[in-house]
């Protein structure tokens, strides 16, 4: 924990208590609800009382298979309240409503001025932290952001009208639409987009608002029920049907020009490959577990097929996600329909195991806190 080096604005409706409850990595597969103390901050540091925040995949990959040490808090995709800011914090008030990334690239290494963000030295560390090594936390009721998180950018205003949960999509649709951008996806091309819980369908309606025909695959024909509501009409059922044969038809037997997996499981690249056309793209989103995959190098060299990867977020294009989130829930982008699952806290780890063992009912899972919502 940190030592508290000044003192912190307090809210006047209440006091902040010394301790809290959150969900607490202690190894593999070992995630326990259990009393915390409150983080304290410090100077140029921010106090955010949480109001939900959404399990993402890179939260479970590392509570499965132990790549992070314990103790830790999860948690990332968080919208709250600022319950107090610290000495030297002037652009941000006690009682915002706001989000929070957890990394923020320094803007000036090599790999910033090569837009390779989340390569940068200072974006690697997370910067937000309910205790413990800092991980998010999020999985708690109060995180504190650290200095270079609340100067340089890190914390986004949420507009009065907008949800607390429409809000905490911020940060996963600033990492989907920096894929999106390194497609550049023209409006005469195919987009396939393997996986249809919610950050496939992120993608595929980001590919399509780009002007592509876009086809989805997915085990589940429920998922692609809610697609559907989000414009998406081409679904593939890959249970019963041939995806790489299925995306040559559609493309008078080229395939795709651009494939999309969005989904874990190193099996799938073969699938892109095959369904992906001579000169076409295949971007790997959602295999960030380190292995070996077997895939043609003939298809990469002869048939001039890219393979390339796209991780986490991007501030180059921070304006044009909060415009699609915040604009986009006023005009009819509602990313809360994705939602399938809300868990209080207490049931953080019920939440975390449904999230794990993704069924045809579960989509994205929210650990959230009574909070009243605008409409409300």
């Amino acid at each position: 924990m940190s030592t508290l080096t000044a003192t912190p604005q307090i809210t006047e409706s209440s006091v902040i208590p010394a301790t809290m409850r959150a969900a607490v990595y202690r190894g593999i597969n070992d995630v326990r609800v259990e009393t915390v103390p409150v983080p304290e901050i410090g100077r140029g540091e921010i106090l955010i009382k949480v109001a939900t925040c959404g399990i993402c995949g890179t939260d479970l990959k590392k509570i499965h298979t132990g790549s992070h040490s314990a103790p830790r808090i999860f948690g990332h995709e968080t919208a709250g309240t600022i319950a107090a800011v610290g000495e030297g914090v002037t652009n941000f008030a006690v009682g915002e409503r706001v989000m929070v990334f957890h990394h923020v690239p320094c803007g000036d290494c090599y790999y910033c001025r090569k837009g390779t963000y989340a390569q940068c030295p200072v974006y690697k560390p997370a910067g937000v932290t309910a205790g413990f090594e800092p991980s998010g936390g999020g999985f708690a009721e109060y995180v504190r952001v650290m200095d270079w998180i609340a100067r340089d950018g890190g914390v986004v205003r949420i507009p009065d009208d907008v949800p607390f949960e429409q809000a905490a999509f911020v940060e996963p649709a600033n990492t989907v639409l920096k894929g999106i951008k390194l497609l550049n996806i023209k409006p005469d091309e195919t987009v396939l987009v393997i996986g249809q819980g919610p950050i496939g369908i992120l993608h595929a309606v980001l590919a399509l608002k780009a002007g592509a025909t876009v086809l989805t695959s997915d085990l589940y024909p429920e998922r692609h029920a809610v697609a559907t509501g989000f414009g998406l009409k081409h679904p593939i059922h890959a249970g019963t049907e041939d995806v790489a044969a299925r995306a040559r038809a559609a493309t008078d037997g080229r395939g795709a020009d651009t494939v999309i997996i969005a989904v874990g499981g190193n099996s799938l690249i073969s699938t892109a490959m095959n369904a992906v056309r001579p000169g076409g793209k295949v971007l790997l989103f959602a295999q960030t577990q380190h292995g070996e995959a077997i895939f043609d190098p003939a298809a990469v060299c002869m048939d001039e097929k890219t393979l390339l990867g796209s991780y986490s977020s991007s501030f180059e294009i921070l304006d044009e996600v909060k415009q699609l989130v915040f604009g986009g829930y006023r005009n009819g982008f509602d990313l809360t329909r994705l939602i399938s699952h809300r868990f209080p806290l207490e049931e953080a780890v019920e939440a975390i195991h449904m999230a794990s063992n993704p069924s045809a009912s579960s989509m994205k899972i929210m650990i959230q806190h009574e909070v009243t919502e605008p409409g409300a």
